[in-house]
């Protein structure tokens, strides 16, 4: 019993160090790998092949973006009325003075006559493509547990996220990429990414989001200086050999997983880095973007790069923008970031439909919760209200042009068709195909689905004309 011990043990070792790209592979879903613990089906017809979560962290507020409160201008430095205090969760009771009118303007938009703030004029001329939820809701006022809640559905972050729960449940549509693409983009010294919104939790490590970087791409996926592909390909021959014969003595799942993370990790070598040569496009897309410009590049090319990751086939990409959080100067705080994501996010939308993606890619904006009507403090700031928030969704078989739920008459609760962020997760998945009442993981004998033990029902009405 000794020498086997001795023999998996320096094995371990030395298929967990690996390729750098294969480190990262590993985290990767392939459709064909591991089909007796991942379904690798759809539960009904999807109306998407692929996602792209666009998660503004922070707290945009929904008040001075997409869920128009003219009374906060009437009742401007007065306090939350009564019988909407009421209603506020203990938690935030502090905040009930002084109510903040916004500094924007609403208008109608499009065919639909959306009502969208004039800080966003970008993403208005997509109107009718939005399904705006405004009766998000959750009980969670801290960033790091609020974006846990926005992205895993627990505020302490020990599920997978939505991303490696799409994977599990479907594979991947490419075997040259990732499954799960996640970046995350510069905070501006804020709230910093919480790594459960793109692990697997529990699931298998396969499952788990690959971080990228719009500038520099996959992380030590390049073939080394003076390594030939032809060179390559002998070193991976000698060591699969070698893992396959001592494969077949022990029928360890880790290994069969290692053998093929490294075949994955050549594919990503010689594959991945054209993925991010955004030169390859005209001047006239990366424009549509802004990929040029110091505001909008960052966001852009990542945009760019998430439309350019769902032609290849990638299933789940995640963008973090990060800085909405406006506790002082807000207009300062929205206005900056607005200028960031505005016109590279318009542009995706408009670029997904260009080229004819965008029908089967379900987009989806919005942050860990929304913000108070009330000021904060004297700086012309709104602090954190999960009671209320927005969300929306485009392409992907949703129904544009259309809202779901309503807030008070000045934004602090919801009062019609509460969407918890499980509703919200239920709904994607929905779009993917995937029943998640019906997703199961046998953890430890726990047949764990998406939905946890709270549950969550899809919003039927996002994919229904309004």
């Amino acid at each position: 019993m000794t020498t086997p011990f001795r023999i998996m043990s320096r094995r371990h070792f030395a298929t967990s160090t690996g390729l750098g790209a294969g480190a990262i592979a590993l985290r990767s879903l392939l459709a064909e790998e591991n089909p007796s613990q991942s379904p690798l089906t759809t539960h009904h017809p999807p109306t998407a092949k692929s996602v792209i979560f666009l998660f503004m962290s922070g707290g945009p507020s929904h008040v001075d973006t997409f869920d128009p409160k003219p009374d906060l201008t009437r009742l401007a430095g007065q306090d939350v009325p009564e019988s909407i205090a009421k209603n506020v969760p203990r938690i935030k009771r502090a905040g009930l003075r002084n109510l903040l009118g916004s500094p924007w303007e609403f208008n109608q938009h499009g065919m639909s006559g959306l009502a969208i703030s004039n800080l966003l004029p970008a993403i208005s001329t997509h109107a009718d493509d939005l399904c705006v939820i405004r009766s998000m809701t959750h009980r969670n006022p801290v960033h790091g547990p609020g974006e846990c809640v926005a992205l895993t559905g627990t505020s302490i972050g020990d599920r997978p996220s939505l991303g490696a729960w799409s994977v599990y449940g479907l594979g991947n549509r490419t075997k040259e990429l990732p499954s799960f693409i996640a970046m995350n983009l510069h905070t501006d010294g804020m709230q910093f990414p919480q790594a459960a919104g793109w692990n697997a939790g529990f699931l298998p490590p396969r499952y788990q989001g690959t971080l990228v970087s719009p500038s520099k791409g996959i992380l030590h996926a390049e073939l080394p200086e003076h390594v030939s592909t032809t060179q390559r390909e002998q070193e991976l021959s000698v060591i699969q050999a070698m893992n396959r014969k001592f494969y077949s003595d022990t029928q360890l799942s880790e290994l069969d997983a290692r053998i093929r993370s490294y075949e994955t990790a050549f594919k990503m070598q010689t594959s991945a880095p054209e993925l991010f040569e955004i030169n390859q496009e005209t001047a006239k897309t990366r424009d549509l973007y802004g990929c040029e410009s110091k505001q909008t590049g960052e966001v852009g090319r990542a945009c760019l790069l998430a439309r350019r990751m769902v032609q290849r086939g990638v299933r789940y990409i995640q963008i973090r923008v990060g800085g909405w959080d406006a506790h002082g100067n807000l207009k300062g705080n929205h206005e900056k970031m607005a200028s960031r994501t505005d016109v590279p996010i318009a542009g995706l939308l408009s670029d997904l439909k260009r080229t004819g993606l965008l029908d089967d890619t379900l987009v989806v904006w919005g942050g860990e919760f929304g913000r108070t009507p009330t000021m904060e403090g004297r700086s012309g700031g709104r602090d954190h209200s999960p009671s209320a928030y927005t969300a929306w969704l485009a392409g992907g078989g949703v129904s544009g042009g259309q809202t779901i739920g309503t807030t008070d008459p000045i934004g602090y609760t919801v009062t019609q068709r509460p969407v918890k962020p499980l509703d919200l997760h239920a709904t994607i998945l929905h779009a993917l195909g995937i029943n998640p009442k019906q997703l199961v993981f046998d953890h430890h004998g726990l047949k764990e689905t998406p939905l946890g033990v709270t549950g969550g029902d899809v919003v039927h009405e996002a994919f229904q004309p309004a």
